[in-house]
């Protein structure tokens, strides 16, 4: 019984004295961790702001029918050039049977009040050369005779403009659209044989085609509302187009909208910049842009690498690690400036010769490999 139990505690014994040597041997072949550091430095911060947007013209208008009726005949294609005064478009009335009856109706009226006036007028005529009647009487006469004369022209004139839409055929008829800015065609909407309704005070009317000055353009974007405060009209920025690579746009802030939209539960201001276009660069409307825009710059200031800073969990407040003796690093909360995304400033905490931690190095995995 006794041997048994001595042999129990003996391997007891043994397995403690392996486990205890495997500790040891697990403890002693953990790597030593041996943090890089960096040095603080001097160089220039240039905080920016980017706006997403659109490039769009400056004057763009569309052009809409002064009569209702059905497009006879476009002359014109989308991305020609045109002056003002070019013909764009003819529409072809359609007159309603009940207007022409109506007016035709009027015409023999006025036909009659006319004819009626102007025996009476000239009998009175007659009778005022011979001295039977006042000239105040034959005056009368006349006037009644001329205002009857107008008003059958006032009715042959409505039953033409029911009739083809226009006194004359000429350049001025309500039928022809005619571009009313020079510039480039945009958008042609209708086809030939469409219906249009005339633009009026209950209805805009149909778009017959719109025309854009490409040579003035304007930027069209939004800011958020941090970075807003910082901007100023009539001061320089650069817009970039996703269309045209390699190139910067200069333009100039001209407006700045006072009152803000939310967007997405950030709250957005809408901006706008007139851009200065190279003529070399083919320029279409509606491209996509950004615009680059400085709020703030500072020259030789000390700077860190934004990834050396960590926050304190429990209040957000930023601070670094400084190197004090082998291997050993020690918490300083530091005082930041300025910040362009990849350095930022350093007001207070840390001195030029300080040795902070690299505490979120990405290695690489062939360097581990080796």
């Amino acid at each position: 019984m006794k041997k048994s139990i001595k042999i129990i505690l003996a391997i007891l014994i043994i397995a403690l004295l392996v486990i205890v040597l495997m500790y040891f041997k697990t403890s002693n072949s953990k790597e030593v961790v041996d943090y890089e550091v960096e040095k603080p430095f001097y160089t220039s911060i240039n905080t920016k702001a980017v706006a997403t947007g659109k490039l769009n013209p400056e004057e763009e208008i569309e052009l809409k029918p002064q009569i209702s009726g059905i497009v006879d005949k476009i002359v014109v294609e989308e991305g020609d050039v045109v002056k003002k005064g070019d013909l764009i478009a003819v529409i072809r009335v359609v007159p309603n049977e009940q207007s022409l009856v109506s007016a035709r109706s009027r015409i023999a009226s006025s036909k009659l009040t006319f004819n009626n006036n102007k025996v009476q007028y000239d009998r009175d005529q007659a009778l005022f050369n011979k001295g039977v009647i006042s000239k105040q009487a034959f005056e009368r006469t006349e006037l009644t005779y001329k205002q009857s004369q107008e008003t059958l022209q006032q009715a042959k004139n409505d039953y033409q403009i029911i009739k083809q839409g226009s006194i004359s055929r000429g350049s001025t008829a309500n039928t022809n659209i005619i571009a009313q800015i020079p510039g480039t065609i945009l958008e042609i909407p209708v086809r030939e044989g469409d219906q249009v309704i005339q633009s009026n005070n209950f209805n805009a009317g149909t778009t017959i085609a719109t025309i854009a000055d490409m040579s003035l353009m304007i930027f069209e974007g939004n800011v958020d509302e941090a970075e807003v405060g910082k901007l100023k009209e009539g001061r320089d920025i650069k817009v970039v187009l996703g269309a045209v690579k390699d190139k910067t746009f200069p333009a100039k802030l001209n407006f700045i909208a006072p009152k803000g939209k939310e967007v997405n539960g950030a709250v957005q201001f809408t901006i706008k910049a007139t851009v200065t276009v190279d003529s070399t660069v083919q320029i279409r409307a509606g491209y996509s842009a950004n615009a680059e825009m400085d709020l703030e710059a500072k020259d030789s200031v000390l700077c860190v690498k934004e990834a050396l800073l960590q926050f304190n969990r429990s209040n957000d407040k930023p601070f670094v690690e400084i190197l004090t003796g082998n291997n050993k690093f020690k918490k300083r909360n530091v005082k930041l400036g300025i910040s362009d995304g990849i350095n930022v400033e350093i007001l207070k905490g840390v001195s030029k010769d300080d040795k902070i931690k690299v505490w979120n190095k990405i290695y690489d995995e062939k360097d581990d490999k080796k």
